[in-house]
Protein backbone atom coordinates (compact mmCIF):
# COMPACT_ATOMS: atom_id res chain seq x y z
CA UNK A 1 0.00 0.00 0.00
CA UNK A 2 1.25 3.52 -0.99
CA UNK A 3 1.53 6.07 1.44
CA UNK A 4 -0.52 9.22 1.26
CA UNK A 5 0.86 12.06 0.79
CA UNK A 6 -0.09 15.42 -0.05
CA UNK A 7 1.47 18.90 0.21
CA UNK A 8 -0.49 21.24 2.16
CA UNK A 9 -2.23 24.83 0.80
CA UNK A 10 -3.46 27.61 2.49
CA UNK A 11 -6.87 25.52 2.25
CA UNK A 12 -5.65 22.23 2.65
CA UNK A 13 -4.52 20.73 5.38
CA UNK A 14 -0.79 18.23 4.79
CA UNK A 15 -1.77 14.90 4.55
CA UNK A 16 0.57 12.04 5.46
CA UNK A 17 -0.81 8.64 5.96
CA UNK A 18 2.18 5.81 5.97
CA UNK A 19 1.03 2.51 6.05
CA UNK A 20 5.08 0.89 7.39
CA UNK A 21 4.47 3.03 10.63
CA UNK A 22 0.59 3.39 11.44
CA UNK A 23 0.91 7.05 11.81
CA UNK A 24 -1.69 9.17 9.55
CA UNK A 25 -0.95 12.79 9.86
CA UNK A 26 -3.77 16.19 8.93
CA UNK A 27 -1.56 18.77 9.57
CA UNK A 28 -2.76 23.27 9.16
CA UNK A 29 -5.76 24.53 7.66
CA UNK A 30 -9.05 22.77 5.90
CA UNK A 31 -11.30 25.00 4.25
CA UNK A 32 -11.21 23.50 0.78
CA UNK A 33 -13.35 24.08 -2.07
CA UNK A 34 -15.20 20.86 -1.93
CA UNK A 35 -14.31 18.80 1.52
CA UNK A 36 -15.86 16.13 0.31
CA UNK A 37 -13.95 15.77 -2.63
CA UNK A 38 -10.78 16.34 -0.74
CA UNK A 39 -11.39 13.70 2.03
CA UNK A 40 -12.53 11.38 -0.62
CA UNK A 41 -8.64 10.12 -0.97
CA UNK A 42 -8.02 9.82 2.72
CA UNK A 43 -11.34 7.72 3.32
CA UNK A 44 -10.33 5.34 0.47
CA UNK A 45 -6.91 5.32 2.07
CA UNK A 46 -8.00 4.09 5.47
CA UNK A 47 -10.60 1.54 4.05
CA UNK A 48 -7.56 0.35 2.15
CA UNK A 49 -5.25 0.18 5.39
CA UNK A 50 -8.11 -1.30 7.13
CA UNK A 51 -7.47 -5.13 5.59
CA UNK A 52 -3.89 -4.71 6.95
CA UNK A 53 -3.15 -2.02 9.81
CA UNK A 54 -0.43 -1.98 12.12
CA UNK A 55 -1.29 -2.97 15.86
CA UNK A 56 -1.31 0.45 16.77
CA UNK A 57 -2.13 3.48 14.71
CA UNK A 58 -1.80 6.61 15.72
CA UNK A 59 -3.88 9.75 13.92
CA UNK A 60 -2.01 13.00 14.60
CA UNK A 61 -4.31 15.76 14.13
CA UNK A 62 -2.62 19.13 14.16
CA UNK A 63 -4.89 21.47 12.58
CA UNK A 64 -5.01 25.37 12.99
CA UNK A 65 -8.91 26.08 11.92
CA UNK A 66 -11.45 24.12 9.68
CA UNK A 67 -14.37 25.00 8.05
CA UNK A 68 -17.82 23.62 8.92
CA UNK A 69 -17.95 20.93 5.97
CA UNK A 70 -14.77 19.60 6.87
CA UNK A 71 -15.70 18.98 10.74
CA UNK A 72 -18.23 16.72 8.78
CA UNK A 73 -15.67 15.21 7.07
CA UNK A 74 -12.90 14.93 9.96
CA UNK A 75 -15.94 12.77 11.51
CA UNK A 76 -16.61 10.77 8.99
CA UNK A 77 -13.00 9.68 9.03
CA UNK A 78 -12.95 9.29 12.81
CA UNK A 79 -15.70 6.92 12.58
CA UNK A 80 -14.07 4.65 9.22
CA UNK A 81 -11.09 4.72 12.15
CA UNK A 82 -13.36 3.56 14.88
CA UNK A 83 -14.46 0.63 12.75
CA UNK A 84 -10.89 -0.27 12.86
CA UNK A 85 -10.42 0.02 16.29
CA UNK A 86 -9.91 -3.70 18.26
CA UNK A 87 -10.05 -5.41 14.92
CA UNK A 88 -6.27 -6.10 14.95
CA UNK A 89 -5.04 -2.46 15.23
CA UNK A 90 -5.45 -0.15 18.12
CA UNK A 91 -6.55 3.27 17.19
CA UNK A 92 -5.34 6.47 19.31
CA UNK A 93 -5.99 10.16 18.56
CA UNK A 94 -3.87 13.05 19.38
CA UNK A 95 -5.65 16.07 18.97
CA UNK A 96 -3.61 19.41 19.09
CA UNK A 97 -4.56 22.53 19.52
CA UNK A 98 -2.63 26.18 19.80
CA UNK A 99 -2.39 27.55 23.48
CA UNK A 100 -5.13 29.93 24.54
CA UNK A 101 -7.28 28.78 21.42
CA UNK A 102 -10.62 27.19 22.98
CA UNK A 103 -12.42 26.95 19.94
CA UNK A 104 -10.04 23.67 18.74
CA UNK A 105 -9.57 22.26 22.18
CA UNK A 106 -13.54 22.33 22.19
CA UNK A 107 -13.29 20.12 18.81
CA UNK A 108 -11.64 17.85 20.34
CA UNK A 109 -13.44 17.30 23.58
CA UNK A 110 -16.68 16.89 21.25
CA UNK A 111 -14.76 14.35 18.74
CA UNK A 112 -13.75 12.41 21.98
CA UNK A 113 -17.40 12.52 22.68
CA UNK A 114 -18.89 11.59 19.42
CA UNK A 115 -16.63 8.61 18.79
CA UNK A 116 -15.09 5.73 20.50
CA UNK A 117 -11.58 5.94 20.20
CA UNK A 118 -8.95 7.12 23.12
CA UNK A 119 -8.32 10.71 22.97
CA UNK A 120 -5.20 13.28 23.79
CA UNK A 121 -5.65 16.72 23.76
CA UNK A 122 -2.55 18.00 23.63
CA UNK A 123 -1.46 21.80 24.29
CA UNK A 124 1.07 23.39 22.51
CA UNK A 125 2.84 26.54 21.67
CA UNK A 126 2.72 26.74 17.94
CA UNK A 127 0.84 24.46 15.22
Amino acid sequence: MEILSLEGSPKTPEINFNQDTGVLELRGRSIPENSIEFFKPLNDWVDGYGSSPQGTTQIEVRLEYFNTSSSKCILDLFKRLEQLDGNSTEVKVNWYFEKDDEDMEEAGVDYEAIVDLPFKIIEVEEI
